[in-house]
Formats: C-alpha cells, sequence, structure tokens
C-alpha cells in the first residue's frame, strides 16, 4: 500500500486541485459523456476560481492527496452545503467530490479519501453525507455502497449541454 499524504487544501492549492478534477473527470468520463459536455463542465467546475471559493468557504472542506514521491496531486474531495432535489437540513453536508488519478487505482487511495471525507464532515460537525453519481456509472456506485451508502433518491443533473439522470446516496456520521 502506498504512503498516499492526504491534508486539507489551502490558499495555493488551487492550480493542482484544478488540474486533477479536469483530468479525473476527463479520464471517468471519456468514452460515456460527450466530450464537448466534458469540457464545458471542467471549464465551468473545476476552474482555479471554483476551487478558492470552496477552500475559502467555512462551510466547506476541500482535501487533496499527493503522491508520496514528489507530492504530485493525485486526488481530492470536496465537501459542501447539499444541493439536492431531496429533503437536506443543517445536519447534511454533500460529498460535492471525490477522485483519484488513474495512477492511484488498485492502492486504497478512494476508501482513504473517503475515510478523511468522513472524518471532515464530523469536523463540521455534519451527521449525514449525500451524494450524487451518475445511475449508469457502476463502479462508483459500488464503491459509495461498500462505504455504507445507500440509495436516498434521484436527480437530473447537467454536464455541459446535456441533462443526465443521477442518483443520490446518503450514509450517517
Amino acid at each position: 500500500m502506498m504512503d498516499w499524504r492526504l491534508r486539507r487544501a489551502e490558499p495555493g492549492d488551487e492550480p493542482a486541485l484544478s488540474l486533477v478534477a479536469a483530468a479525473s473527470f476527463l479520464d471517468a468520463f471519456a468514452g460515456v459523456l460527450a466530450g464537448p459536455d466534458i469540457v464545458a463542465h471542467v471549464t465551468r467546475n473545476s476552474s482555479v476560481e471554483k476551487f478558492a471559493t470552496w477552500i475559502a468557504d467555512s462551510d466547506s472542506i476541500v482535501a487533496i492527496a499527493e503522491h508520496p514521491n514528489g507530492a504530485a496531486p493525485v486526488g481530492y474531495t470536496v465537501l459542501t452545503p447539499p444541493d439536492f432535489p431531496i429533503p437536506t437540513g443543517p445536519d447534511d453536508v454533500e460529498l460535492r467530490r471525490i477522485y483519484t488519478m488513474p495512477v492511484a487505482n488498485g492502492t486504497g487511495l478512494g476508501a482513504l479519501l473517503m475515510k478523511r471525507a468522513i472524518a471532515d464532515a464530523r469536523a463540521l460537525g455534519r451527521k449525514r453525507m449525500l451524494l450524487g453519481v451518475l445511475g449508469t456509472n457502476n463502479r462508483a456506485r459500488h464503491f459509495y455502497e461498500r462505504q455504507g451508502f445507500a440509495l436516498a433518491g434521484e436527480r437530473r443533473f447537467n454536464v455541459g449541454g446535456s441533462w443526465y439522470d443521477d442518483v443520490v446516496y446518503a450514509r450517517d456520521l
């Protein structure tokens, strides 16, 4: 098992986070979503400015994972107030993002990032974590189910100019 470095992101980490966000989203959805939709989505939702906003927001936590050899960014999580079409409350948090680069596949980094996200959510005083995932993304869905998440609803999610069907998962913390 690799000795990944996980830490809370801070000002100055935005370019690294934006890079990993774009690359990991492309890796995850190339061949699944339309290329122009991927580019539009990443441009709008994974910019340096977007990460700066999350890092500065006291209701959000961004964590970054770095490779033990050279500290290259290889994964991240983003926790924010929830934005779902299901009932939510002040004790809820959304795991808006959890991604790793292919170099980390099969190393346990995903589980470590989830453990970190749960600890960060608890540090915010939250009692339930929600997340949305593409309904046809069976690999991710199985990962979330292994992490204790259960179906809580559905939503339509816009990526670029196209709409997709997501499922919403929840788990108590």
